[in-house]
C-alpha cells in the first residue's frame, strides 16, 4: 500500500536514536525463543540484536520464503518456531543453513492488513525494534525526504506485479498496452506509482483506471472478463484458475517490469540514518550474507519452509487464504520467470545502479505531481547499496 504518513523531524530523531541503541547491544545474550542449541560457524550474537526483526509487506507467502527459510523448519529449529496468531508474527532461532545456529532469533512480522495497511516505511520509523523492512525502490524514493530508507538486499530481481486479463474476452491482447486499444477498465489499488507511470507514458489512458480494487475477486468475476486487474504473477494466476469460485479458468498477464517499470519489489531496507552507526553496519555486514544464503537455500528446496508458511497463514486465520498449491506455484513462478535471480553483476541480491536511476527518473515527476516531492539531489547510494553483500553468493 502507498498510504503516506507524516512523521515530524523530532520523532524521527528519537526513533533513530533508539534503533541505533538496539543494534549490536549484547548486554543480554539470551534469546526470546529459548533455543539453547550450539552456535555454529556464523555467530551473530556479538554484533546483532538478540532478535532480528523484519517487517514484511503482506501475510506469509512464497515471496517471503527466504525469511522463513532462516528458521530451519525442516531441521533443528522446528520445535523452537513460534507462530503468534494475534500478533501475526513468526519467530524462532535464526539459522545459516549448513553453518548452523547463529546465536540470535529472527521475528518475521506480517504486513498489509496485519498492520492496518500502513506502509512498511511508516512502521520502521514508528518501531525502533525493526531492523529491516520490505521497501520497494519507488517507495524509498517517494519517502526519501521525510522517512529515508536504503535498500541493502534485493529479494526479487523482477517484481511479480502485473496486470492480468481474460484471454477469451481479449484474444488479441498480448501486453498491457493492447488493453488501451480495447478500452478495458483496469482495476487497481489507489495511488499506485506504477499505474501513474503506465498512464503518464501513454501505455494506458487515465479513463481506464478504476482504483476501487480492494483485493477481492468479486468485481473482476462479476464483470465476466470485461475488466483487467492488477495482481502478482506468483499468486493470482493460480488462484483464479484453481480457487476463485465463479472463474476457475486461466488468465493472461504482463509483468509491470516488462512494461518498463523496473522497481525492486520488496527489497530489504533499513533506515538510512542507521547506516551511520557502526553497530548497525557491523550487524548488516554479517547478517546480509546469511540472508543471501537463505534465498539460495529456499529456491533449491522449499518444501519444509512452504509447510511453515501455510501453517502460519492457517493459524493467523485473518482472511488471507494460502494453501500448499499456492506456495508451490509461487515458488515455481519465482524460478521459471526469474523473479528471483542473480543481479546483473552475478551476485544474488544485488542492485543495479543504472536501474535504480531509471526508477528515480520515472517516479520523480510522478511524486512531484502528487505533492510528495523526492529529496532534492538524492543519490543512488542513498536508495540502495551493495555494501553488505557477499559477492560469492549466487544461484549458479
Amino acid at each position: 500500500m502507498k498510504n503516506a504518513r507524516t512523521v515530524t523531524a523530532g520523532t524521527v530523531a528519537v526513533v533513530t536514536t533508539f534503533a541505533l541503541t538496539a543494534c549490536g547491544d549484547d548486554s543480554d545474550s539470551s534469546t526470546a525463543s529459548g533455543y539453547d542449541g550450539e552456535v555454529g560457524t556464523t555467530d551473530l550474537s556479538s554484533v546483532c540484536p538478540s532478535t532480528v526483526v523484519v517487517q514484511t509487506d503482506w501475510f506469509p507467502e512464497a515471496e517471503h520464503g527466504h525469511l522463513y527459510e532462516q528458521l530451519n523448519y525442516g531441521g533443528d529449529g522446528r520445535d523452537a518456531v513460534s507462530i503468534d496468531a494475534d500478533g501475526k508474527t513468526v519467530s524462532g532461532p535464526l539459522f545459516d543453513g549448513e553453518n548452523g545456529y547463529t546465536g540470535v532469533d529472527i521475528e518475521i512480522r506480517s504486513g498489509g492488513p496485519a498492520i492496518g495497511n500502513q506502509n512498511v516505511t511508516s512502521q520502521m520509523y514508528q518501531d525502533p525494534d525493526i531492523l529491516l523492512g520490505y521497501v520497494d525502490t519507488d517507495q524509498s524514493i517517494q519517502n526519501s525526504d521525510g522517512m529515508p530508507t536504503t535498500g541493502v538486499m534485493a529479494t526479487l530481481a523482477k517484481s511479480p506485479q502485473m496486470i492480468m486479463w481474460d484471454p477469451e474476452t481479449y484474444p488479441d491482447v498480448r501486453e498491457i498496452a493492447d488493453l488501451k486499444d480495447e478500452n478495458a477498465t483496469v482495476l487497481t489499488f489507489s495511488n499506485m506509482s506504477y499505474i501513474r507511470y503506465l498512464t503518464g507514458a501513454g501505455i494506458l489512458d487515465e479513463s481506464q483506471i478504476d482504483e476501487s480494487y480492494d483485493g477481492s475477486p468479486a468485481t473482476f468475476v462479476a464483470a465476466d472478463g470485461a475488466n483487467a486487474q492488477q495482481g502478482y504473477s506468483s499468486s493470482e494466476p493460480y488462484n483464479y484458475e484453481n480457487e476463485v469460485q465463479g472463474w476457475m479458468k486461466p488468465v493472461e498477464y504482463q509483468l509491470i517490469h516488462d512494461a518498463g517499470f523496473p522497481t525492486y519489489k520488496s527489497a530489504l531496507a533499513t533506515k538510512t540514518a542507521d547506516l551511520e552507526d557502526a553497530g548497525t553496519t557491523d550487524c548488516l555486514s554479517e547478517l546480509i550474507p546469511v540472508l543471501q544464503r537463505g534465498v539460495k537455500s529456499y529456491m533449491e528446496d522449499p518444501a519444509a519452509t512452504n509447510e511453515l508458511i501455510v501453517e502460519a497463514v492457517e493459524d493467523f486465520n485473518a482472511g488471507w487464504v494460502y494453501g500448499d498449491g499456492n506456495a508451490d506455484y509461487g515458488h515455481r513462478q519465482m524460478a521459471e520467470e526469474e523473479l528471483v535471480a542473480d543481479g546483473s553483476d552475478g551476485v544474488l541480491g544485488s542492485f543495479d545502479e543504472a536501474r535504480v536511476n531509471e526508477v528515480l527518473d520515472i517516479v520523480t515527476p510522478i511524486f512531484a505531481e502528487q505533492n510528495t516531492p523526492v529529496k532534492d539531489g538524492v543519490a543512488t547510494e542513498e536508495l540502495a547499496t551493495n555494501e553488505f553483500l557477499d559477492e560469492g553468493v549466487s544461484l549458479q
